[in-house]
């Protein structure tokens, strides 16, 4: 049995147990959270980076283009944007094939251009004719008409008319419109071909009532 000893004396007492220091535990959990930080700050890194190499030049529309108007150069201007492969923009590069096309649905400012909003395809198309209508302000069924508009052309009763029969319906699509200076407005429709000559006649004896059936 050892002794303690004071000032070298010897002193009946238990000798104090040496202090065993416990090595820390590595927890297993704790290791596999730090090994998922750093793979997830990996994969934020290479979206980054594949951010930045998708940055393009692409069209975007500069100022309003009705439907059915052929989109001109100055309807667009380049743009920068990174990471728009899912937008389907048109490159820059492509200015020259979307010149020259016509709007298929109201083009505005400050959105990215996309191919399927134009098209090729004429507003007076296979087995259709145009007429000229010309009205008073107060007869355009709305306060602007624009291209690709659906319209309904209505036949009002003579004023000799005995009967008030329901008027004869036929449909067409605005092409154009214009304000000449005596203030009447000239709605140019597109009607088929078997339909214009009844309207002819219609519009020739002020017979002829303009409805707007779809907004384009």
């Amino acid at each position: 049995m050892s002794l303690a000893t004071r000032n070298g004396n010897p002193v009946d007492a238990p000798v104090a147990p040496p202090k065993v220091v416990r090595q820390r535990r590595t927890r297993p959990g704790l290791l596999g959270l730090a090994v998922l930080l750093i793979a997830l700050g990996g994969l934020g890194a290479a979206f980054a980076v594949t951010s930045v190499k998708a940055t393009g030049s692409y069209l975007a529309v500069a100022r309003p283009v009705e439907v059915g108007r052929q989109v001109s150069a100055d309807d667009l201007v380049s743009v920068q944007v990174s990471g728009g492969q899912g937008l389907a923009p048109v490159s820059a590069k492509r200015l020259d094939e979307v010149v020259g096309k016509r709007a298929a649905v109201s083009l505005t400012p400050g959105t990215l251009l996309t191919m399927g909003q134009l098209t090729d395809a004429p507003l007076l198309g296979e087995g259709r004719q145009q007429i000229a209508l010309g009205l008073e302000p107060a007869q355009v069924p709305a306060r602007k008409l624009h291209p690709g508009d659906k319209v309904l052309l209505v036949s009002t009763p003579a004023e000799d008319a005995e009967s008030q029969a329901p008027g004869t319906r036929f449909t067409g699509t605005v092409i154009d419109t214009a304000t000449p200076e005596n203030e009447d407005v000239v709605v140019y429709v597109a009607l088929p071909v078997r339909d214009v000559p009844a309207v002819v006649v219609l519009a020739a004896q002020d017979r002829i009532a303009l409805v707007l059936a779809e907004a384009a």
